[in-house]
């Protein structure tokens, strides 16, 4: 394949460096501006109003030339390149193919005003006379005036000379819509592509196209190999279809129709081990399959969400800066994306976002509860609460929404009161409670807000429980600030849980995942940003362990009786709180030194040999009793 080489050429003034950087960016390609390859005796005579002769161009024209000639990932050159033997010269050698013609042409006078309001440049006002007299009308090539607008300048190149885009999106359901129009706005050309289905499905790329002012430079696809043909090399294509087998059959579809070095984008919540069988599949054709967790909803989406990248990192440098681009930005101005580490990384730490975000949507349900149910607030005065606590240094995403959708009235009504009570799921969180599992790792909270949907969903049930029995009935005394801090402390314990989980799962795979750099990640655009997490990311550059970072401790001290009191005075509730619950006994469980787990041990050897260690014995060694 030729390397695609732009040369956009005109007077000086004529706006040939603007344009020429516009249409690199477009293409995501180098720019260079012809002025820059200049000898300085060549800079000294234009400064002082001497005009160049050709014997003075000579050596600055072989310069370019040997310059185009090298480039490998194409290029946009904004030159002079006033006469036809000044063209020939710069394309001498070059690929007819591949090199394309822009050729800039306006009034004098206008022109004129353009050289007087630049800024720095050697090249005076006097010589624009000979720059017009210099010049030679091209017979080839696309010619634009120069009386339109830079941005109406190139939609007309790219309309006219049908360039190649920069992404393809495939699926545009909300989230592949809203990640679609996120690039649009900044700049990034695209081909979009949804299938066709007939009656349900059709004409989705051109209806979004057609609806969304941003998305009107984007070229639309019913077919998937004129999708893939509109592209430019190396191909960067984000595939936003359901996770499973609808991933599979896009990638094997996409497969016939892409050439070495194409890179495939997973940005559904795939399972990490699907991740990495495609990236073997991937590697099989000489292709890159990368596996993007996308965290922050459509609102995310469109505005900045959090993205967390696995796979090959010669891949990821091909496609970081459209990434970085539409990811959210954190204080510090830096993206909220990354490669994450190699192979099933990212789509395991989104899977593990998913399973913190999970506990932290249940204690919030806890913390409702307790406040309108046991202690009789209405919603008003819940969100009040919450809202308190928030000012207080409690800031989340979730906690801001909660309250929203506490005052949020349907008439006279809470709209709250409106909605069922079965939760539901999307399989995430099942999956971290599996790979926990598979792991050892002890993700007790995670798992106690899954197995409360699972309680929720079963509504008939409960609903059957609930006349069959009579709950005991015991007044609730707490205290609300003895609740707050018992959050605060569930919520450590929480994350605790899923960086640890993450450092259990970078080590047995060898992802080498960054912790801190993670929770940067998540401080901005995703579910689970809060105060908590930009104070998590500076303890996690210290402590791998969160629980054992000495800024923690005072608070865990603090806050410990709270939780205490907190779950004591709520196991009188006839409600459930098992998030809370189950905050206490894994925080009462990772500190206790001498466990009860000796019995454990003692009893699987007596019924199965499963031999034990001894405690004054520290080489190691197994040992089996004959009980009887």
């Amino acid at each position: 394949m030729s390397i695609p080489i732009f040369i956009i050429t005109g007077v000086s003034g004529s706006g040939k460096t603007t344009i020429g950087q516009m249409l690199a960016t477009h293409l995501a390609c180098p720019f260079a501006d012809a002025d820059a390859f200049h000898p300085p005796e060549n800079i000294s005579k234009m400064s002082v109003g001497i005009a160049l002769t050709d014997a003075d161009r000579a050596g600055w024209l072989l310069a370019l030339n040997q310059y185009i000639r090298q480039q490998k990932n194409g290029l946009v050159l904004a030159c002079s390149a006033l006469k036809q033997t000044y063209r020939d010269q710069l394309g001498q050698g070059v690929d007819e193919d591949s090199l394309h013609w822009i050729h800039l042409y306006g009034e004098m006078d206008l022109v004129r005003r353009r050289m007087v309001e630049r800024k720095v440049h050697f090249m005076p006002e006097s010589l624009l006379v000979s720059q017009f007299n210099t010049w030679e009308k091209p017979d080839s090539g696309l010619l634009i005036p120069i009386s339109q607008t830079p941005e109406e300048i190139l939609r007309q190149i790219i309309s006219t000379m049908a360039l190649p885009t920069q992404w393809g999106v495939v699926g545009l359901g909300v989230m592949g819509l809203n990640l679609a129009r996120n690039f649009a706005r900044r700049g990034f050309a695209l081909s979009l592509y949804n299938r066709r289905l007939a009656g349900t499905e059709e004409k989705v790329a051109e209806k979004a196209v057609a609806q969304y002012p941003e998305l009107q430079e984007a070229q639309a696809f019913e077919s998937l190999p004129d999708f893939v043909q509109s592209l430019a090399r190396p191909r960067k294509i984000l595939l936003m279809v359901n996770a499973g087998t609808a991933v599979d059959q896009v990638f094997e579809a996409l497969i016939p129709h892409l050439t070495l070095g194409d890179i495939v984008m997973d940005g559904g919540n795939s399972h990490y081990e699907d991740t990495q069988r495609r990236q073997a599949e991937a590697a099989r054709h000489g292709l890159f399959f990368l596996g993007v967790g996308v965290s922050g909803g459509e609102s995310g989406a469109l505005n900045g969400p959090a993205i967390m990248c696995g796979g090959d990192a010669q891949a990821y440098a091909q496609v970081a800066t459209g990434l970085e681009t539409i990811a959210a930005k954190d204080t510090g101005g830096q993206a909220c994306a990354a490669l994450i580490g190699p192979g099933g990384a990212g789509h395991f730490v989104k899977m593990a976002h998913n399973g913190i975000e999970y506990a932290e949507m249940q204690l919030l349900a806890e913390v409702y509860s307790a406040l309108r149910w046991d202690l009789g607030y209405t919603p008003d005065e819940v969100a009040d609460t919450l809202a308190h606590w928030a000012e207080d240094g409690l800031q989340s995403y979730l906690l801001e929404i909660t309250i929203a959708i506490l005052r949020h009235r349907e008439g006279s009504d809470w709209l709250l009161d409106k909605i069922s009570d079965k939760a539901a799921h999307k399989g995430t969180g099942s999956w971290a409670s599996i790979a926990a599992s598979e792991l050892g790792a002890p993700l007790t909270m995670m798992t106690e807000a899954l197995f409360a949907r699972f309680v929720a969903a079963l509504r008939d049930n409960r609903q059957a429980m609930a006349a069959a029995y009579v709950t005991p009935h015991h007044q609730v005394v707490l205290d609300q600030q003895d609740l707050k801090q018992a959050y605060q402390l569930a919520r450590w314990i929480n994350h605790h849980q899923g960086f640890q989980f993450i450092q259990l799962a970078s080590e047995q795979h060898d992802w080498q995942v960054n912790l801190s750099e993670l929770a940067r990640i998540w401080t901005n655009g995703c579910i689970i940003r809060s105060e908590l997490m930009q104070q998590a990311r500076e303890y996690l550059a210290e402590s791998l362990d969160l629980l054992l970072h000495p800024g923690l401790r005072n608070a865990v001290t603090t806050f410990w009786p709270s939780l205490q009191r907190t779950v004591s005075a709520l196991s009188y509730s006839s409600r459930a709180y098992p998030c809370l619950m189950s905050a206490l006994a894994a925080l009462n469980g990772s500190t206790t030194a001498n466990a009860a787990a000796h019995l454990i041990q003692a009893q699987r050897d007596y019924f199965g040999a499963h031999l034990y260690e001894r405690v004054d014995d520290p080489s190691g060694k197994k040992y089996h009793t004959h009980w009887i």
